[in-house]
């Protein structure tokens, strides 16, 4: 069994996927238009373009998402995307790196239960916590 976030985004897909790309290291796999699928003609012109499906792999971990429809889209809530880090100086690079023109809810830093702890939600509305435990 795998389980994997999927985020939802409101046409910024591409560009959140890119960032993370570049921010993380990963590799996106995956990246699908509305435009590019069977939906096509169901979809309104302007849409088109934006994301149905991107998959971007982290190592051996994924993170997928999409371009919600216009009337369904609500912006994310209620849950973090979590990175367990092992290296201090990699955790804050990351957090750092996604902090860029996001908002800093808790400066990364040492805490009782580990080297490094830090929680942002990023440009692009996306909840994160970096982690960096003692090994």
């Amino acid at each position: 069994m795998e389980l994997n976030p999927y985020l939802s985004f409101n046409g910024q897909c591409e560009a959140a996927f890119k960032f993370y790309e570049r921010c993380l290291g990963g590799k996106i796999v995956a990246m699908m238009t509305y435009g590019g699928s069977p939906m096509e003609e169901q979809t309104p012109s302007q849409w088109r373009n934006k994301i149905m499906h991107a998959r971007l792999m982290v190592g051996d971990k994924i993170l997928m998402g999409s371009d919600a429809a216009p009337d369904c889209y609500e912006p994310m809530k209620g849950f973090s995307v979590t990175l367990g880090i092992d290296d201090p100086k990699d955790a804050e690079r990351i957090f750092h790196a996604l902090s860029e023109q996001g908002t800093v809810q808790m400066p990364i830093q040492k805490t009782f239960w580990a080297l490094r702890f830090g929680m942002l939600v990023d440009q692009f509305g996306t909840p994160w916590m970096i982690n960096c435990e003692p090994a």
